[in-house]
């Protein structure tokens, strides 16, 4: 057969119509296995795609939301300067070494005046003096001393235990317009000024304890007050509308973020400086404050969902359609490993050569059903 008879063979073969034939076997064994397919793939998409992953609603998982956070209580602190009382303006705040890489010279040529290092403390005068013994470095501008990681260091985080923060938070699901809140709204406003949250009893009541936010991470005050940190209040809404309102209720969690999680000594904790300004004598000076703190971030999710027509067809559609993999590896079996499998492929498959079966009722007069069910030829197995 040339390439073009073949070319005009699938050509043809392509506008074929192909109908499911049905052929019961009566074999145990395979009907037991096409029966547990499919009630294994019926199980998978009732427990799992309907009541765990609720396929049949809608879903919207960037909900809009809103913190708002404040910090009540008192440290104390007792230094050289005396005891000291911190509130709540002098401790919540939003956010170089003496040994500075490529400050060593040996002349003037080797500072540039004007010149900054990254890692530095000022700018350079062009000079190069003596730093101690027979060691130079470039003079800079700058403020003097240059800080020192060894000054003295006061802690009042061991004294900040009960310092409470409000956090209060409101998201919005614009998609099926609900909006909720982590403060209930019948409450009577004296609730908030002495409850604490406790997951079990109090979960719409956003007074958060320092020490249990601390505790709840897994951390402890003596680690965070050299170190510092930042914790992470992950507040997670979880929401089934076509459940009643009351249900859809914040998840809170707790851990910390920083790279002390992580083994990590770089960057370790969390610090910040600042300093305050003076005059004396008609000289300007300042005291330069490193902070070592704790930071609390707030994170946000979530998700909320809803009956709706369309993925509920989709998913219904998609079990009927998995529903066939039973027939697709039924067949396979009984084709490949059954000992009739010559048999059952040759009634499984037909193709009905029509023209040749009415060239036939023509020529021998006999009915088109009477020659199918007697000539060989009219039947092709696969």
């Amino acid at each position: 057969m040339g390439y073009k008879e073949t070319f005009v063979l699938h050509w043809t073969e392509f506008w074929d119509y192909e109908t499911p034939k049905v052929v019961v076997v009566k074999n145990r064994t395979l009907g037991i296995i096409y029966r547990v397919i499919q009630l294994l793939i019926i199980l998978y998409f009732i427990i799992y795609v309907f009541i765990i992953q609720k396929a049949y609603q809608e879903r919207e998982s960037a909900p809009e939301s809103s913190v708002i956070t404040k910090m009540k209580g008192i440290g104390i602190s007792n230094s050289s300067m005396g005891i000291k009382i911190w509130d709540v303006a002098e401790y919540v705040n939003p956010p170089e070494s003496a040994n500075v890489p490529g400050s060593k010279c040996t002349s003037d040529l080797d500072c540039m005046a004007g010149e900054m290092e990254l890692l530095g403390n000022g700018r350079k005068t062009g000079r190069c003096v003596t730093h101690h013994d027979s060691i130079k470095t470039c003079e800079i501008q700058a403020w003097c001393p240059v800080e020192n990681e060894h000054s003295k260091r006061d802690s009042i985080l061991t004294k900040a235990q009960n310092v409470t923060i409000f956090i209060k938070n409101s998201i919005h699901f614009p998609r099926f317009e609900f909006t909720k809140g982590n403060i209930q709204k019948n409450r009577h406003p004296a609730y908030l000024k002495k409850c604490t949250f406790d997951e079990e009893t109090d979960i719409y009541c956003p007074i958060f304890p320092l020490s249990l936010i601390i505790e709840k991470a897994g951390q402890s005050f003596d680690s965070l007050s050299q170190t510092g940190g930042i914790l992470g209040v992950i507040i997670n809404w979880n929401c089934d509308l076509d459940k009643a309102a009351s249900e859809c209720k914040p998840h809170y969690s707790f851990r910390r973020l920083d790279s002390a999680t992580q083994d990590s000594k770089a960057s370790h904790g969390y610090n910040f400086r600042h300093a305050k300004y003076y005059m004396e004598n008609g000289t300007e000076y300042r005291t330069l404050i490193k902070v070592f703190g704790i930071r609390i971030d707030i994170i946000v999710h979530g998700e909320a969902g809803k009956f709706d027509i369309v993925p509920t067809m989709i998913n219904i559609a998609a079990a009927l359609t998995s529903i066939g993999i039973g027939s697709f590896l039924c067949d396979w079996i009984l084709l490949t490993f059954m000992n009739k499998n010559e048999v059952y492929s040759a009634k499984k498959f037909e193709e009905v050569l029509k023209e040749r079966i009415i060239l036939a009722v023509n020529e021998h007069g006999a009915s088109e059903q009477e020659l199918t069910a007697i000539q060989p030829e009219n039947c092709k197995h696969c």
